[in-house]
């Protein structure tokens, strides 16, 4: 879409007493009026992040008025850069980015800048120099998840002496930053636990498995897992299993993103507790550019909206889930 937003007020978007004037580029779809959005995504290595990726495919369609141009990563940082630079060369009018990990960013996000395309960060988050490279950025609050999960925990069995395993995420993604500094933090201040070990799952299914099957053979008293996603938690519920060991009862089971399977897998009693990553980002960022268009203004930051769930409940408020 040519000159997406009046050159005067060239997405001059005030964040916190700061400018951001990257403004929009010339680009776009012009023969159609349509927005071109570039969407950089991680992969599909989760439930959460198929969920993640469905909204956005539903929300940019052209009824909406957007061209969608996706592309999978498929968990690399050099495959999303490179996604990136082809955004560019096409011309697209917005860039949304998923970071496989917070850096390593700043050259590929100066080019975009040089063009005049807005970048929207979805999801995960980037440890940049200049905060100007970025227009955006949506998503969970993944230190309080973590922090969330711990005070479930606290409320549940705060007195009892714990041996507590984490198995976190891809390391270098702000999820995994997030949510290991609330756990690792929760877990030092309760002088009732102890943490035994943390080892990345790399937000996998498999690797979920393999890391709990490696902490089983290594300590024999485990009382508690905390799987920074769902696809963890449930790859460790195998091992339990395989291990002779109830999951849920002998082992309890606390996990992040709150997906569907969860919720059957808590009503089972093969998991404890699941605190909520809220994956419908397309909305929120059809909402933002929608805003810009208009010429109005958006914050830095903003968060989704994320609860916590647990046996209790999760009978209850699965039929309310979207994902």
């Amino acid at each position: 879409m040519k000159k997406v937003l009046p050159l005067a007020l060239a997405l001059s978007v005030v964040v916190g007493g700061m400018m951001f004037a990257n403004g929009a580029s010339d680009s776009g779809d012009a023969s159609s009026g349509l927005i071109t959005v570039g969407y950089a995504q991680v992969g599909a290595e989760s439930d959460w992040r198929t969920a993640n990726t469905q909204s956005f495919k539903e929300t940019f369609v052209e009824k909406n008025g957007y061209k969608l141009i996706f592309d999978d990563a498929q968990q690399k940082q050099e495959n999303q850069i490179k996604a990136i630079r082809n955004f560019i060369q096409q011309d697209v009018d917005y860039i949304v980015v998923a970071p496989v990990v917070e850096t390593g960013w700043e050259t590929v996000l100066t080019e975009a800048k040089a063009k005049g395309i807005p970048v929207i960060l979805s999801d995960r988050q980037m440890k940049l120099s200049d905060d100007s490279l970025y227009l955006c950025w949506v998503g969970g609050h993944f230190l309080k998840e973590g922090q969330d999960g711990i005070a479930w925990l606290n409320a549940k069995r705060g007195n009892d002496k714990l041996n507590i395993v984490l198995i976190q995420g891809t390391i270098g993604s702000s999820a995994q930053i997030g949510r290991t500094q609330g756990i690792t933090e929760g877990i030092a201040k309760n002088k009732n636990w102890t943490l035994l070990a943390k080892q990345s799952g790399d937000f996998t299914q498999k690797g979920g498995q393999e890391v709990m099957e490696s902490f089983l053979k290594a300590y024999p008293k485990i009382d508690v897992v905390f799987a920074e996603n769902d696809n963890e938690a449930w790859g460790a519920v195998d091992a339990i299993r395989a291990a002779g060991k109830v999951p849920g009862k002998d082992i309890w089971i606390i996990c992040f993103d709150a997906v569907h399977e969860t919720f059957e897998r808590m009503m089972k009693g093969e998991i404890n507790c699941a605190v909520e990553c809220n994956p419908l980002h397309g909305p929120r960022v059809d909402e933002i550019i929608k805003t810009l268009q208009s010429g109005g203004k958006v914050d830095k930051i903003m968060y989704v909206t994320e609860g916590v769930f647990d046996q209790a409940n999760a009978k209850k408020m699965l039929p309310t889930r979207k994902y």
